[in-house]
């Protein structure tokens, strides 16, 4: 039996890696694709998210949600994805019809319709849809099997602010609800996700597939790589968003503790910092499974194999 996910998502490059991966891969059955705002608005990751789901070949409802974090202005990350958030290749006008009801509405549905633990969420993205369905909902919380996401980091500290990565900062009180919320967690930090860092080999054989995706990765990849390379010093970009998908799909890539996770809500220093209690000295209870390893070679050797695919 596949497993049921919900991909919830601000395509971003990395995203569409993401999203292309899950729908490769028949582990997975990708019911919907629900959108919020992050790495660009509301509007541009709609649109991003129904262009990848024709560029795949595949046929899964997209719904849109919140277009602004909880209590915050929304702070977008065009200097990392360009103007449209998926900048790198042009890509035809969508004709897949966006879903009439809100994203919120339709993960709190589709969790009351589906036996208790038998669908996993997975947030590619702020946390704004997530919160707001548990908050609306409480009822929905322990109908989840398991939330997989990308966001946060400890060892590697911030990637937005010295202290926050992205995707908490952005919406650090939805991440709090939902750290708090008693679901499993499996967190993708940045400590991982720059491990698994893209190499010009692998971009080209992506650009040798000769697909349309594979044209369209390795032109997304050489895109938002001149970003990283140029931050960081490094050889080549984090997939980050990929990591949560590539986690269903092969768990044993990945390792990491069962430790416990704050989010840092009210300091203007460390606003949306990850507190991950790795080593253990607060005596907290364990509520997330944070990881801290890949096996990188691994990770590319699953993508290209899946990828190709399409």
């Amino acid at each position: 039996m596949p497993r049921k996910i919900i991909i919830d998502t601000d395509p971003g490059q990395d995203d569409a890696v993401a999203i292309l991966l899950a729908l490769a891969s028949p582990e997975l059955e990708v019911l919907a694709l629900t959108t919020v705002a992050g790495n660009v608005p509301l509007p541009l990751t709609t649109r991003n998210a129904r262009q990848i789901v024709e560029l795949s070949g595949h046929q899964i409802p997209v719904y849109a949600g919140c277009d602004a974090p909880l209590r915050r202005k929304l702070v977008t990350a065009e200097y990392v994805h360009g103007k449209t958030g998926l900048d790198g290749i042009p890509l035809p006008e969508p004709s897949l019809p966006l879903q009439p009801q809100h994203a919120v509405d339709h993960i709190i549905d589709t969790l009351r319709a589906h036996p208790a633990g038998t669908i996993t969420l997975c947030p590619l993205g702020p946390l704004t849809n997530i919160a707001t369905a548990f908050l609306r909902a409480p009822d929905i919380i322990p109908r989840v099997a398991e939330i997989v996401l990308m966001g946060g980091a400890y060892f590697e500290v911030g990637n937005v602010t010295p202290a926050a990565e992205f995707n908490i900062y952005v919406d650090p009180e939805a991440a709090d609800i939902v750290f708090k919320s008693g679901v499993p967690l499996v967190v993708m930090p940045l400590d991982v996700t720059h491990k698994a860092l893209t190499s010009r080999a692998w971009v080209e054989e992506m650009r040798a597939l000769g697909t349309p995706v594979g044209q369209a990765v390795a032109s997304w990849t050489d895109f938002f790589e001149r970003f990283d390379t140029a931050k960081y010093g490094s050889e080549g970009a984090p997939l980050h968003d990929p990591c949560v998908i590539a986690y269903l799909i092969e768990p044993a890539l990945f390792h990491g503790r069962h430790i416990n996770v704050e989010i840092e809500t009210g300091s203007e220093l460390t606003l949306g910092m990850t507190v991950a209690d790795w080593w253990r000295v607060t005596g907290r209870e364990p509520n997330a499974m944070f990881m801290g390893s890949v096996d990188r070679e691994g990770f590319y050797r699953l993508l290209t194999e899946r990828l190709g695919r399409l």
